[in-house]
C-alpha cells in the first residue's frame, strides 16, 4: 500500500541432532514474511550435501508439503525471504546462493545494501567473475572465496571480507559444518541468535522467528561482530567491534521490524507506542476517537490514544486476502485496490472527529485515497498523525525508500501535504522526540539519514557506464 519495503529476512539454524531442519525454517521464514515478499528459499545441509529449493511469491506458495519433504532432514540449515526493487524480481536474486568452490560448499544469505557494490563488483568482472545476479550476493560470495583462499577457515574469510564490504549488511553463511552470522560495524540491520530446548541454535533477522521455532533469544549479534556455530558450541569473533560508530535503522522501529519483535534489546510494539503517545503531547487534537491505518500505525495509534484520553477503535477493516496494491500497473487499478483492502467501519467514524495514525507517507497517493474512504463513511474530521518525521531523503541501506522526487516530503510543503490529501490537520513526529526517546531506549546510536540526509558511509555511487572504453579498461586491468 505505496509503503516503503525492507528488502531481505535471514534465518539459520544448527540443530544439535539431524532433523526435520526444513520445516523449521519453513516456520521461522513464514515469521519473517513481512521482510520480503518477492521470493524466498531454504538450503538444507545434510552431512555436506546441499538441497536447495528457491522460489518467486510467498513462503506458503513456494514450500508446499512435498516441496519440503524433498529437501530431506540434516543439522543444518539457512533460509531467505527477499523484497526486491523495480526490475530486480527474478529467481536469479534469489536467495540462498548456493556456491561450490575450491575449499568446499557453502550457502549465503544476505540482508542489507552495499554502497559500495558497484566498485567491488567491476573490480570482480575485471579479474574474471562471472555473476548471474544483479544484486550484493553474488559480490560478497566471491569476495568470501577469495578470501578463503588464503584463510584457515570459511570464519576467518568471512571475517577478513569484511574489511571489503561497506553499507548495511547481514549474513549468514552455512559451510559444509558450520552456521556462521555476520553484522555490519554500524549495526544498521538487526541480527539475532538464540537457542532451543534441545540445544539447537538459530540465527535470524529478528527475534519473531525465535519464537516461531521455540527458540530462546540470548542476544543481538553486535555490530561488526562474527558468531560461528558448530560441533564445540558457539564462539565471537570481535575484531572488528567498535570500529564505526553504532547508526542501526531507525525504521526498524518505525516500520520493517514486527511488533512483536525485540531489536537491540527493546520492544518494537512499546517503541511504537511511545512514538504515539510523543506525538499527542507535542499535538493535542481535540477529537472523538482514534484509528489507526493498519497494520502499521497500530501500535502508535494506541500510544497516542493513551496519552490522549481519546478512546482507540478499530476505523477500518483489513481484507487480508487481497494482494499487494503496487503489482497493480494502472493508478486506478491501484486506488480499486485500496477500497478492496481497507474498507472503514461506519458506526466508528460517522459524525465523529477522527485522530488517524500512520506510520509514514511516502508518496502520499494512498493516503489521500484512505482520506477519501473515511470521509465517504461520514467523518466530520480526518486529523493525520504520522510517527516518524517526513521522509526527505532516499535510503542507502536497504529500506526501500525511493529517489528523492517520488519523496512528497521532499518537494511540498506540510501544508501542501495536508491539502493533497485532504485532511483537517497533519502532524508527523517531531525529529528531536524521536532522537530523545531512542535515546531513553539504551539501544545505542541510530540512523536518521531519511530524515536530516546525513549519512554514515559514502553514499553509492553511479552505476559504472558498460560502454568504457578500451583504453579505460585496459588502465584498470593493469592494476590486477
Amino acid at each position: 500500500m505505496n509503503k516503503t519495503k525492507e528488502h531481505c529476512g535471514v534465518f539459520g539454524v544448527y540443530a544439535s541432532e539431524t532433523c526435520n531442519v526444513a520445516s523449521m525454517t519453513y516456520y521461522a521464514l513464514y515469521a519473517l514474511q513481512h521482510r520480503g515478499q518477492d521470493a524466498c528459499g531454504i538450503t538444507v545441509n545434510d552431512g555436506g550435501v546441499f538441497t536447495t529449493k528457491r522460489g518467486l511469491g510467498l513462503v506458503g506458495d513456494v514450500f508446499t508439503k512435498d516441496v519440503l519433504k524433498s529437501l530431506g532432514n540434516g543439522k543444518l540449515a539457512v533460509g531467505h525471504v527477499f523484497a526486491g526493487t523495480k526490475g530486480s524480481v527474478n529467481i536469479s536474486n534469489a536467495q540462498p546462493l548456493t556456491v561450490n568452490h575450491v575449499k568446499g560448499s557453502m550457502a549465503l544469505c544476505f540482508n542489507g545494501n552495499l554502497v559500495n557494490k558497484n566498485e567491488l563488483r567491476t573490480d570482480l568482472e575485471l579479474q574474471g567473475s562471472i555473476f548471474h545476479s544483479t544484486g550484493d550476493t553474488e559480490v560478497i560470495a566471491y569476495e568470501v572465496i577469495k578470501e578463503r583462499l588464503k584463510s584457515p577457515s570459511i570464519e576467518h574469510a568471512l571475517y577478513n571480507a569484511m574489511d571489503k564490504l561497506k553499507g548495511a549488511y547481514c549474513i549468514v553463511v552455512m559451510s559444509p559444518t558450520k552456521l556462521i552470522a555476520a553484522r555490519d560495524p554500524h549495526g544498521f540491520r538487526p541480527l539475532c541468535y538464540g537457542k532451543t530446548e534441545d540445544g539447537s541454535y538459530v540465527v535470524a533477522s529478528e527475534s519473531c522467528a525465535l519464537d516461531a521455532v521455540g527458540a530462546k533469544l540470548i542476544r543481538d549479534v553486535k555490530p561488526g561482530e562474527v558468531i560461528v556455530i558448530d560441533a564445540m558450541g558457539v564462539r565471537s569473533m570481535d575484531g572488528h567491534c567498535g570500529k564505526e560508530e553504532k547508526t542501526s535503522c531507525i525504521f526498524e522501529f518505525v516500520y520493517n521490524a514486527r511488533p512483536d519483535s525485540v531489536v537491540d534489546g527493546y520492544s518494537i510494539h512499546e517503541a511504537r507506542v511511545e512514538m504515539g503517545m510523543a506525538l499527542a503531547r507535542r499535538y493535542p487534537i481535540d477529537a472523538d476517537v482514534v484509528i489507526s491505518v493498519p497494520d502499521s500505525g497500530n501500535d502508535a495509534a494506541i500510544g497516542y490514544a493513551r496519552q490522549s484520553g481519546i478512546p482507540y477503535e478499530l476505523g477500518f477493516l483489513k481484507n487480508k486476502y487481497v494482494g499487494r496494491t503496487f503489482i497493480f500497473p494502472d493508478q486506478k487499478d491501484r486506488e480499486d485496490q485500496v477500497r478492496k483492502k481497507l474498507n472503514p467501519i461506519s458506526s466508528v467514524v460517522k459524525g465523529k472527529r477522527v485522530v488517524m495514525v500512520d506510520d509514514s507517507i511516502v508518496r502520499g497517493t494512498t493516503s489521500g485515497r484512505v482520506v477519501k474512504l473515511l470521509r465517504e463513511a461520514g467523518a466530520t474530521e480526518v486529523h493525520f498523525m504520522v510517527s516518524s518525521p517526513p521522509f526527505l531523503y532516499p535510503c542507502y541501506y536497504g529500506t526501500d525508500v525511493p529517489d528523492r522526487h517520488m519523496l512528497i516530503a521532499n518537494h511540498h510543503t506540510k501544508e501542501e501535504i495536508r491539502e493533497m490529501i485532504g485532511v483537517d490537520s497533519l502532524s508527523y513526529l517531531d525529529l528531536d522526540d524521536m532522537k530523545e526517546l531512542a535515546a531513553k531506549s539504551g539501544c545505542g546510536g541510530f540512523c536518521y539519514a531519511c530524515f536530516e540526509g546525513k549519512y554514515s558511509t559514502e553514499i553509492p555511487k553511479a552505476e559504472p557506464n558498460k560502454f568504457e572504453t578500451k583504453i579505460n579498461i585496459e588502465e584498470k586491468t593493469k592494476r590486477h
